[in-house]
């Protein structure tokens, strides 16, 4: 009973940063699984079927919110359920250790992006509103829907930053969106695992419970993710992909760094990323002030 109401907790927790930060659900609960000794195709699967719960409520819920881009739902989901069937049919076959470090090395290289254009800029307007085609979010679809399936996690981490980096889409449009289109990978990312393993290792039990915090936690982030200011949310996203990332590399094979260096790598890591958020948030005050003073400068027209 008290695994039951921790993995509850945990996925409590792990929805919402997810629905409002767009990323971690999936990386958070099968990081859990794994350290409780879980193999990881039956990680993955257990996450995957809790998934569909809880990315049905919170796409529901950010819809409710008006969090949600149903083009960009579209264009991202189908290929990313095609991506995430083939990832969970070949995941007993397939060796994501040399591929992870170097995910992570982009990732990491678009989270220091997106960490300094809000933080520095605000949320870039040059662009707000074009059109994202299908040329750009079909192969982001393939690949994000791929590696969440075969690593357990990956829709948010690898779509949320390329989204937010193209500047076309408001932050929580970002994270409505690609938490709405979550919820055709994680439909075919569940059957891909139960047509190739079964019920082989899962616990049900542990589905739900994973199920039942989550449910309880998306319509809550979808309610926040709306009163966040854009550019403390871009901040805030970009601290979360760059420490997720630096994590991976300082455990693999290409650092493993010893337990030293990575509190002195995290140390600095953290400060960068509270100092950027004082600074967004200092920012947008002072923008914030400054608006009435705009509006009451502009000439009146007849």
């Amino acid at each position: 009973m008290r695994t039951l109401v921790l993995l509850a907790l945990a996925g409590l927790g792990a929805q919402l940063v997810d629905g409002s930060l767009g990323m971690a659900y999936g990386v958070t609960s099968t990081t859990l699984l794994l350290a409780m000794g879980t193999n990881p195709a039956a990680a993955s699967a257990t996450v995957h079927l809790a998934e569909i719960g809880t990315t049905l409520m919170s796409g529901a819920s950010h819809w409710r919110f008006g969090n949600v881009d149903w083009k960009v739902v579209a264009r991202i989901g189908v290929p990313g359920a095609a991506g995430a069937f083939l990832g969970a049919t070949v995941l007993s076959n397939l060796s994501t250790e040399v591929a992870g470090p170097v995910m992570s090395l982009i990732l990491l290289g678009l989270g220091l992006y997106v960490l300094s254009r809000f933080t520095l800029r605000g949320l870039p307007k040059e662009r707000l509103g074009q059109p994202l085609g299908k040329r750009f979010l079909s192969p982001l679809g393939l690949v994000a829907g791929f590696l969440d399936a075969t690593g357990g996690g990956g829709w948010g981490p690898v779509g949320t930053p390329a989204l937010l980096a193209s500047g076309r889409m408001e932050p929580r449009k970002v994270i409505g969106s690609i938490d709405t289109s979550e919820f055709l990978v994680a439909v075919a990312a569940s059957l891909g695992f139960l047509f190739s393993l079964g019920s082989q290792g899962l616990d049900w039990l542990w589905v739900g419970a994973f199920l039942l915090g989550g449910l309880v936690a998306a319509p809550i982030a979808a309610w926040l993710v709306r009163l966040v200011p854009p550019r403390v949310l871009g901040s805030a996203v970009g601290g979360v992909i760059i420490v997720t990332n630096v994590r991976t590399l300082l455990k693999s094979d290409w650092i493993a760094a010893s337990g030293a260096v990575s509190a002195v790598v995290y140390v600095a890591v953290y400060a960068l990323w509270a100092a950027a958020l004082t600074y967004s948030i200092r920012a947008h005050l002072k923008d914030r002030t400054a608006e009435p003073a705009r509006e009451e400068r502009q000439p009146l027209t007849a």
